[in-house]
């Protein structure tokens, strides 16, 4: 598939701290692409800083390109119409990020004169198109409606509508069902998958769920501290993965099968952002770390001789001498 979106070397610093700490990533038209890790590991500020959301104190250095042109530190015009038009994006909680004193057809018909230049009648019957499109019924009277008057689920598929209002080559979903109730999460993550495949967009889901982008994604990154430090293809994630903090996320998972016991835990803390030592993130958590772990930059190096399958861990790209594990 044909590369649309390339970030290369994407550095995000707060007041000197470091949140990003060199993110690469390609992503190809209509692909699917999952992103987990825990809070804070840079899943959401990597989108935020390509589509320059940041606030001014964010230092962001590196390369975004989307069909070649590069968007970082783009000027606003341009960015204004790459928000929302070529780059769409949904975020968690759909009841802040509308605005509750607009009707949602007002909202839905402004994204479209914005990035479509339609008139107030097109824009409004294609409001109703898109409402329909998402799954709302009644979509003419719902077009009048505010945004209290709808409950969560059906706030977060108008969110879906005005992000589909520009047409966009990709959609961002930031943890899109995390306020829904587990019944309506399954039904948005099925009608997101359903419009890719009948727009061909490509789609990036940010999520702590493991089982999630499994079913959704072709492929997942997990990301910890500021780095990539696994991708592979999603049917290779619970059953080979290789990097001890992606297998730690997984012996945290309950089973529904396995007798009463008490769940796994990832050992100690994410620490601060000033004490992640230069080499691997996770190795002060680690229980497989060896004294190189902690000093040397690992890159991301193929697992079994798979390009598609990556991990940064120097048990991957080497074995360790004899008697050099520190860990238990």
């Amino acid at each position: 598939m044909e590369a649309l979106l390339q970030i290369a070397g994407l550095r995000v610093a707060f007041g000197g701290m470091p949140t990003l700490r060199g993110i690469d990533l390609t992503l190809r038209r209509g692909e699917s692409l999952g992103m987990v890790g825990e809070s804070g590991c840079g899943k959401s500020v990597t989108w935020l800083a390509a589509l320059g959301l940041l606030t001014q104190r964010a230092k962001i250095t590196g390369s975004v390109r989307l069909d070649g042109e590069e968007l970082l530190h783009a000027p606003a015009s341009r960015l204004d119409k790459v928000r929302g038009g070529q780059i769409a994006m949904i975020f968690q909680d759909p009841a802040s990020a509308l605005n509750p004193v607009r009707t949602v057809g007002d909202q839905i018909s402004e994204a479209l004169r914005l990035h479509r230049s339609m008139d107030g009648r097109t824009a409004l019957a294609e409001a109703r198109r898109l409402l329909d499109q998402v799954g709302i019924p009644d979509a003419a009277r719902h077009l009048g409606a505010y945004p209290h008057e709808l409950s969560g689920g059906q706030n977060q598929r108008v969110m879906i509508a005005m992000a589909l209002a520009g047409q966009p080559d990709i959609l961002i979903a930031d943890e899109p069902t995390t306020a829904l109730d587990v019944t309506i999460q399954a039904q948005i993550l099925e009608l997101l998958r359903q419009i890719q495949r009948e727009t061909g967009m490509a789609l990036v889901l940010i999520s702590h769920d493991l089982g999630v982008v499994s079913e959704i994604c072709e492929r997942v990154m997990v990301l910890y501290g500021g780095r990539i430090i696994e991708e592979l293809p999603a049917y290779r994630l619970f059953e080979h993965s290789a990097h001890p903090y992606t297998r730690g996320l997984i012996a945290a998972l309950p089973s529904l099968d396995a007798p009463q016991q008490r769940l796994f835990a990832i050992p100690g803390v994410v620490p601060n952002a000033a004490d992640f030592p230069p080499g691997c993130p996770f190795a002060p958590r680690c229980d497989r770390r060896i004294g190189r772990c902690s000093d040397w930059a690992i890159e991301l190096a193929s697992v079994d001789g798979d390009i598609r399958h990556r991990a940064a861990c120097l048990h991957v790209t080497s074995e360790p001498p004899a008697g050099e594990v520190v860990a238990a």
